[in-house]
């Protein structure tokens, strides 16, 4: 079979289960001629386990109009901020606004790895603590190492 040829490729994060054909989805993929309804229905099915998580997508559109997307795992500050129980990160990182376990951590980044270019999951946890200590999240017993 012979390679298609790449035209174009875009990112995108969206709501899992919730695209829909208006922007930011029609907006981001109009303009290279593919079709957005067959894109919506696809990612929305991919996405139903997903719920109440914003998706990354990275989408790789050919010459001839045909598309294949592949779908990432959910931000590391919404992982945090699901587990944390909080609406959002705070302004300032020495203002505390929630707590996470040791264990929730792991969690995070055990689900991050394939996405993350850390060597281990030591440093996969140390990235997400970083991230959890800038949004002022407070990892509970967790000192760097583990």
């Amino acid at each position: 079979m012979a390679k298609k040829k790449v035209k174009s490729i875009v990112n995108i994060q969206l709501p899992a289960a919730k695209a829909t054909p208006g922007p930011p989805v029609g907006s981001s993929l109009g303009p290279h001629g593919i079709n957005i309804a067959g894109f919506v229905k696809e990612f929305n099915d991919r996405t139903q386990n997903s719920v109440g998580y914003t998706i990354p997508c990275v989408i790789t559109i050919y010459e001839d109009r045909s598309f294949e997307f592949i779908l990432k795992q959910p931000p590391v500050a919404d992982l945090i901020k699901k587990e944390a129980g909080i609406e959002k990160g705070t302004d300032k990182s020495r203002n505390k606004v929630g707590k996470i376990t040791v264990e929730q951590l792991k969690k995070i980044a055990e689900m991050k790895m394939p996405d993350l270019t850390a060597a281990s999951l030591e440093a996969a946890m140390s990235m997400v603590a970083g991230t959890a200590r800038s949004m002022g999240v407070t990892v509970e017993g967790y000192n760097g190492k583990k």
